[in-house]
């Protein structure tokens, strides 16, 4: 049995920033970065080797994205160590939202997945 400072665990946050240069306004697509930051919070090394996003626009249409590594990264954090990247994407709505999960190996193969919250995309003119 694997005690508990020996589990293996991410915990994941994501800040937004709308993107006009990116954006074609009125009418869209609306572009967003989004800043993920990655926090190993287990008791193991471990490393994130795939990741799994829903996007999904104002109208309930969601778009799956699968792949490994992100921007071209499979981590491997030490307990403690945190990696951060940035990353965009387009929708064609004014709002709309994103979660995904990321898929992971520990140190000992033990395979997880580390879920990242739901988190909105928002034009900032367009809830006024």
């Amino acid at each position: 049995m694997t005690r508990m400072s020996e589990r293996a665990e991410f915990t994941c946050s994501v800040r937004v920033q709308y993107l006009p240069e990116q954006s074609q306004e009125p009418d869209g697509p609306y572009a967003f970065a989004y800043t993920v930051t990655i926090h190993n919070t287990g008791g193991v090394a471990a490393q994130l080797v795939a990741r799994q996003w829903l996007v999904t626009n104002a109208h309930g249409r969601t778009e799956e994205v699968r792949g490994l590594a992100v921007v071209g990264h499979q981590p491997l954090l030490k307990p403690g160590e945190q990696f951060e990247y940035t990353s965009w994407t387009r929708i064609d709505t004014p709002h709309g939202s994103m979660s995904g999960t990321f898929f992971c190996m520990s140190e000992q193969a033990h395979a997880f997945e580390s879920p990242v919250a739901e988190f909105v995309l928002v034009h900032p003119n367009a809830l006024h």
